[in-house]
């Protein structure tokens, strides 16, 4: 099979979004922005056997590839548009193919977002790049830096599901022996599958103070909030928000703290918001400290002042990473 007879069996998608003017099919997309309206752009890499294990469902792997991006746009509050999908692959596996198209168009669809371009290349493993588009209205962006003193911290869902999937994943035998199939099952499905907490971060495009979204870890995300805003913070460490599965992980193996808390592929939100907002319960959110800029900046401490160590999220480049 030829290149474009691949593109054109598997990926030529009729667009949805009126933005959108020019998907696939010529040199370049178009994409018109309503007056108003913002351009917001982000763009992720994938690697097989670096961020999802080789053995990962092709449809789960089309759904984190864009589930991952978007998760960027729903930290800015932005509305996806489109997105391109640049792909490297070893051989042409019409199976693999088929089942990874069908994957992400199904979570095209879901989330309003159309294919619009890309590229297919030959390359020694899967490797896949999105880059996603979306809009927000003009000067309403929700951005790290702007963080306040005395702004309460807050996170969508549940914090570590996906890292204690991933060590699932990877390592056998690393699971607490009465660990249930059905708790195993939920946390190898939070890594494959992370839900992008989009509607959250359109409701607070207008009114949190930061945010972000936790892929590298909470602790380091929260340290990239910190620098930006030039502040520092107290956590509640009971307060987090763990799912069952977690819990009963942690309730035999505590040491995996830090691995909850530094793991990264949350792909949920952290939010700084001003103390006199009420929270609405469709939110979705848990606060979990506050801000403030009595430490120096960047100091995460616990509520009795006690700096929270810990495993600092994943860094690509340090030593040993292949």
């Amino acid at each position: 099979m030829r290149e474009f007879d691949l593109i054109h069996r598997y990926f030529d998608w009729a667009p949805a979004n009126p933005e959108v003017v020019l998907a696939g099919g010529d040199d370049a997309a178009i994409l018109a922005l309503p007056e108003g309206r913002q351009m917001v752009i982000a763009t992720d890499m994938l690697i097989a056997g670096r961020h999802f294990p080789e053995s990962t469902a092709p449809d789960a792997i089309a759904h984190k590839s864009l589930a991952v991006n978007l998760s960027d746009l729903a930290a800015m509050g932005a509305v996806p548009l489109g997105f391109t999908l640049s792909m490297g692959l070893p051989e042409i596996d019409e199976s693999w193919l088929e089942r990874f198209s069908t994957g992400l168009r199904a979570a095209a669809a879901r989330w309003g977002c159309d294919l619009v371009g890309g590229d297919t290349v030959r390359a020694k493993q899967v490797t896949l790049s999105i880059t996603v588009f979306g809009s927000v209205a003009a000067g309403r962006a929700i951005r790290r830096g702007g963080a306040r003193s005395g702004d309460r911290l807050a996170v969508t869902g549940a914090i570590g599901d996906a890292a204690l999937g991933l060590r699932l994943a990877l390592e056998m035998g690393v699971a607490p022996s009465d660990l249930s199939h059905a708790d195993r099952d939920y946390l190898l499905d939070r890594l494959d599958r992370p839900e992008p907490r989009l509607s959250v971060g359109q409701a607070l495009c207008s009114v949190a103070s930061a945010g972000l979204d936790i892929s590298d870890g909470l602790l380091q995300d929260l340290g990239h909030m910190l620098s930006a805003s030039r502040l520092s913070a107290e956590i509640d460490l009971d307060a987090i928000p763990l799912s069952s599965a977690a819990r009963r992980w942690l309730d035999a193996q505590p040491a995996a703290i830090d691995q909850v808390l530094g793991g990264g592929d949350d792909y949920e939100l952290l939010l700084a918001l001003p103390p006199e907002l009420p929270l609405d319960p469709a939110w979705g959110l848990t606060v979990i400290g506050r801000l403030d800029d009595t430490g120096p900046v960047g100091a995460i401490r616990d509520r009795i002042g006690r700096p929270v160590a810990g495993q600092r999220g994943y860094n690509h480049f340090s030593e040993g990473s292949e």
